[in-house]
């Protein structure tokens, strides 16, 4: 009897190179962008001046006060947002969300409307504190609503969170313009670090350890992100880990607001461009959302300020722009798949 060799399997594909590849290719691009970050701008901060001048020249001041924190305030934003929007998606099992698109960032304003209204004197971790907990209050309607209307369509869930948003977002305009504080509110209504300086950045370090955190709990969005029966099943406390993942989003989201403003889209496209390099393993893709989340803030922050030098646009611009047109494309690529 012949024996006949089998028909040889295809072999698995190396992934595991190509992830090593391109997570070195994100670092290298956060280390050369944080290098221009660092020397563009308005004012002469260069490696040359800095060594002419000495530690106590102004262009030596320039980089300690202004440039050093406002690079640093861009990794932080990044990197914690992206975290935000991952986890948002492993709340809703859906990779169409993050707090811009359910409504959280509008709440998480409203409560800097109450701030202005009734504190206009808090201090900024006093307005910290309240955006959180009235972003955490939109978290939780957002699931509750996303639970009570039976959305049997993917690309319908953060349609349903962007209704939200904008009857919240008109509610808080209806206020702001009857109490004459458009001018006030607006400094958040647009993501900027124009601002930022020593000083006025720290709180995003308290956006730095919610990734932390939710590194520590990885393995469990990643098993809520299964659904609620299949957590249960296997012993975890569904509830609790949702409420963690809840107040995780809630002071990311209002940390981000009281000191850059409102960036769009970022927590949606940088955990959906992850997940297609490395699947959706949560821990595994939590250092690449954070690295790529901060190189595509840096980036956008740097073509922010050349784009019209010596003048500056706001970042939400440029974010708003690119974020976009990566949605459309993540859309039309998943529209297939959609149920």
């Amino acid at each position: 009897m012949t024996l006949t060799a089998s028909a040889p399997t295809s072999a698995p594909a190396p992934t595991r190179p190509r992830r090593t590849w391109v997570g070195a290719l994100i670092g290298a691009c956060l280390v050369a962008l944080v290098g221009v970050s660092l020397f563009v701008g308005v004012s002469d901060v260069s490696p040359l001046s800095l060594l002419t001048g000495g530690p106590d020249s102004s262009a030596a001041y320039l980089l300690v006060a202004s440039r050093i924190p406002r690079t640093l305030a861009a990794i932080l934003v990044g990197a914690s947002l992206g975290i935000a929007g991952l986890i948002m998606q492993m709340l809703v099992r859906n990779r169409f969300v993050e707090p811009g698109t359910t409504g959280v960032s509008e709440f998480a304003t409203l409560g800097m409307l109450v701030t202005i209204v009734f504190w206009p004197g808090m201090a900024v971790v006093g307005k910290m504190g309240v955006a959180a907990v009235f972003g955490l209050v939109g978290t939780w309607v957002f699931l509750r609503v996303v639970r009570a209307v039976p959305v049997r369509q993917l690309v319908l869930v953060p349609l349903v969170g962007i209704m939200l948003g904008g009857v919240v977002g008109a509610v808080t305009t209806f206020f702001a313009y009857r109490l004459d504080l458009l001018q006030s509110l607006g400094q958040w209504a647009q993501g900027s670090f124009a601002t930022v300086m020593q000083g006025r950045y720290e709180m995003l370090w308290v956006a730095g350890v919610m990734v932390v955190v939710a590194w520590f709990a990885a393995d469990r969005f990643s098993v809520i992100g299964m659904g609620e029966e299949f957590a249960t099943n296997l012993g975890l406390d569904y509830r609790r880990v949702v409420a963690v993942g809840m107040v995780i989003v809630a002071v990311i989201t209002a940390a981000v607001l009281v000191t850059a403003g409102m960036i769009p889209f970022l927590g949606l496209v940088v955990p959906n461009v992850v997940s297609l390099i490395i699947g959706d393993n949560v821990r595994r893709s939590i250092p690449w959302v954070a690295g790529l989340g901060a190189v595509f803030v840096v980036g956008c922050d740097i073509v922010a300020r050349v784009v019209r030098f010596p003048y500056e646009i706001p970042l939400s611009v440029i974010v708003g722009i690119v974020g976009a047109l990566l949605f459309l494309w993540l859309l039309l690529r998943r529209r297939s798949r959609a149920h």
